[in-house]
């Protein structure tokens, strides 16, 4: 079913993992995409040439989410080229692990910078043209690690939290106007951030879901896909968890 067929759906972080899950998803659904890239250049070439193939316009934009006038210049290139932006999934997102007391000033504000400002700066930009059409659907991507922290994640979990904060608060200001706002809190999902971590430590996090394994980024995008689509036209301010039960 292309139930977004037509609409013009902008992705940050839309290169790899889930973000590229996303993207597949949207197109596949019949929406044009746009997405934010920040280093992986082949890869988002290549998402585009794909993304395309299905018959539809995408567009990889190599942009800093936590850098306000590149996003301003994103949001006005793809407005321009595309269209009123439909759907806003804010996706883009970076760890930089450390248990607290070794953590740095430099760590902490790295995350907070893109994991949040980030947010913050897309969606007032996006946001705007939103209203000026009078309806629109932002889907901000947090973590379970937003809702029940993690121990070395202080900065991330901070970041994660204030995003579900931010997704209620902008959905209660934006209702009014056409606008839903919605989370995706996803679990333990099998992308590059889980790589590095030891295999005893993934055994732990599989011991502790109570489906018995990790996420798969596609189950991701079916989640936002939802959200994005007619089906939830009277649901916002909600968080959709994605964790195989690990949070409930």
């Amino acid at each position: 079913m292309r139930e977004l067929e037509g609409k013009v759906c902008l992705v940050t972080g839309g290169s790899r993992g889930i973000g590229h899950a996303i993207v597949e998803a949207l197109a596949n659904a019949g929406a044009n995409v746009a997405f934010t890239y920040h280093c992986s250049a082949e890869a988002a070439s290549e998402l585009a040439k794909a993304t395309e193939g299905k018959g539809v316009k995408c567009r990889a934009c190599k942009a800093d989410v936590a850098n306000p006038d590149e996003m301003r210049n994103v949001v006005e290139e793809v407005i321009k080229d595309f269209g009123h932006i439909s759907v806003l999934v804010n996706n883009a997102g970076i760890t930089r692990d450390k248990s607290f007391l070794k953590m740095t000033k430099d760590m902490w504000q790295d995350v907070m910078h893109v994991d949040l400002d980030g947010v913050f700066y897309t969606t007032q930009l996006v946001a705007q043209d939103m209203v000026q059409a009078g309806c629109g659907r932002i889907i901000n991507i947090a973590s379970i690690v937003g809702q029940t922290g993690n121990f070395g994640q202080a900065n991330y979990a901070a970041a994660k939290g204030a995003v579900i904060a931010l997704t209620e608060s902008l959905a209660r200001e934006l209702a009014r106007k056409g606008i839903t706002v919605n989370a995706v809190a996803p679990g333990f999902i099998d992308t590059d951030m889980l790589k590095g971590m030891p295999e005893a430590a993934l055994a732990q996090v599989k011991a502790m879901t109570p489906m018995g394994r990790l996420g798969k980024p596609e189950e991701v995008a079916d989640a936002v896909l939802f959200l994005a689509g007619p089906h939830s036209s009277y649901v916002t301010g909600q968080v959709l968890g994605v964790n195989g039960g690990m949070y409930m």
